[in-house]
């Protein structure tokens, strides 16, 4: 049977693949994790691929794990900032993504305060140059596509079974890219989204996305088998969506007791970084349910996947050799 691929194909947002494209990237996911747990992580099914991580945002674990992806996989990988890049000097982003694919790049991965900017990526061109393969590290709070992948990664291998299952986003997901993208790739899968936070923080039309907004934390958090806690913004405290960061986690913080109402094996996941002691309590960011620390690794194996799929024919592994 013909494998599917994804050669060539742009990754800009869940909403562009269908349940058996999400499902054919967590698979391979699987495949290079085992990669990242052998003793030797460097393979060439990458080499001669060129990767460039375009950020104009500051990032610690896009970032890294896109670099590292690619290095795993063989590829050479450069990362540009925008405060080190001619963008300080006045060029502009369509001038700076035509110079870098003019280069013979294979893939830009791109990091953007602007929402739409990797959609404005790809479609970006010139009578001679044209941009490769687009990856969305994150565009402002409209899509965070491998974030929502590895957090699907991450609830399945804690052995849990997305369809039917009630997973919940708190905190802060009216700035939320993270939570746009987990709505669209939990509902695709199957899952029951809730979403739960200060009413001025959720925004009411995610319901028109399949979300559930529940009235309090006690509601959302029963029956969960997993609970994604978002950071919470503290440049957003003076801008009034809440009185103090206080009588945030007194009202909205995830603790162990808070925990307790959701399923006994619940998971619990956070895209960093955290704000220990507010969005999260100190124990509960440690205990043996959460899987904050995994989701990093995790990360590492979904862009390995992505970068994989779409710049290959994408054969599994034990073909390839």
């Amino acid at each position: 049977m013909k494998q599917m691929s994804l050669q060539g194909r742009s990754v800009l947002g869940l909403s562009d693949f269908s349940e058996s494209e999400i499902e054919r990237i967590l698979e391979m996911a699987g495949q290079m994790k085992s990669i990242l747990s052998s003793g030797h992580k460097k393979t060439d099914l990458l080499r001669g691929k060129s990767v460039v991580n375009l950020f104009s945002e500051a990032s610690t674990r896009t970032r890294s794990s896109f670099e590292l992806a690619g290095k795993y996989l063989g590829a050479d990988v450069i990362n540009i900032t925008k405060s080190g890049s001619s963008m300080t000097k006045g060029e502009s982003m369509r001038d700076t993504l035509l110079t870098l694919s003019a280069m013979g790049t294979d893939a830009i991965v791109i990091r953007d305060s602007s929402e739409g900017a990797a959609f404005f990526a790809k479609q970006t061109s010139s009578p001679w140059v044209k941009v490769p393969v687009v990856l969305n590290a994150g565009d402002g709070a409209h899509a965070h596509p491998s974030q929502a992948l590895l957090d699907l990664f991450t609830v399945r291998q804690a052995g849990k079974k997305i369809r039917g299952m009630k997973y919940v986003i708190l905190g802060d997901i009216l700035h939320s890219r993270v939570a746009r993208s987990d709505i669209v790739g939990f509902t695709a899968l199957g899952a029951e989204v809730h979403l739960c936070g200060p009413r001025t923080l959720v925004p009411r039309e995610l319901e028109s996305m399949g979300a559930v907004v529940d009235s309090s934390l006690e509601e959302a958090l029963q029956g969960a088998g997993a609970v994604n806690v978002l950071r919470i913004q503290l440049e957003r405290a003076a801008g009034g969506f809440f009185p103090t960061l206080r009588e945030y986690s007194r009202l909205f913080g995830l603790t162990e007791e808070r925990l307790a109402l959701a399923d006994k094996d619940a998971v619990v996941l956070h895209p960093g970084p955290m704000n220990r002691g507010i969005e999260i309590s100190y124990d509960t960011a440690y205990n043996r349910q959460s899987m904050i620390q995994e989701e990093v690794r995790n990360g590492v194996a979904v862009r390995m996947a992505l970068l994989y799929l779409t710049l290959t024919g994408g054969g599994d592994l034990e073909n390839c050799h």
